[in-house]
């Protein structure tokens, strides 16, 4: 490859990086809009039935099969301390890649994908300690003409521990399927 096609390349791949810098997925909670930086997530999916996991905290609702793949889902709404929601046919689950883990969050809706550019986005004010908690996962406050988003520090969402829970609960869910899919497989021969 010549030297101009490289440099072409090279070029395009940073500026393809830097329009999704700036790149929101939004979507609504309850009456605020909140936004997670495009580059976590890996795609948005319909609401799906979910596996529960027992004894969990109450906001990680379980697991989904994705394509052969499980992945432990949280309701976001629950995760905020507010009350929850009757899922419907609007209801979605964004699936993120966080901390090296793909985790599903399930949302009443999903608004749009949205350019805040850095001169639009403002440090998140510390209101009140009834606020403080869902302030702890907003990280700042994105201005999209007239409207504000909240952005979400999806590291902060999902803590270690829970993190942890989550991928053994996996882990387990895809070693049982494995195990049946072989008995099934005995069972033929």
């Amino acid at each position: 490859m010549d030297e101009d096609k490289k440099a072409d390349l090279v070029m395009n791949t940073n500026d393809e990086s830097d329009a999704q810098q700036w790149k929101y997925v939004t979507f609504k909670s309850g009456n605020e809009y909140y936004g997670l930086k495009i580059q976590y997530v890996q795609e948005i999916i319909v609401f799906q039935e979910i596996t529960a996991i027992p004894e969990c905290e109450d906001y990680i609702k379980g697991l989904i099969n994705l394509r052969g793949k499980i992945i432990p889902v949280i309701d976001v709404r629950l995760r905020f301390k507010k009350d929850p929601f009757e899922y419907n046919d609007r209801t979605c689950i964004i699936v993120i890649n966080v901390k090296s883990t793909v985790v599903g969050l399930i949302v009443e809706k999903i608004a749009e994908v949205v350019e805040i550019r850095q001169e639009h986005i403002l440090p998140s004010p510390s209101i009140g300690k009834a606020d403080r908690m869902q302030n702890h996962y907003v990280y700042a406050i994105g201005k999209v003409g007239e409207d504000v988003k909240l952005l979400l520090d999806p590291d902060k969402l999902i803590n270690d521990e829970d993190l942890a829970f989550m991928e053994q609960a996996a882990e387990d869910a895809e070693q049982g399927e494995a195990g049946k899919k072989a008995q099934g497989k005995e069972e033929e021969a």
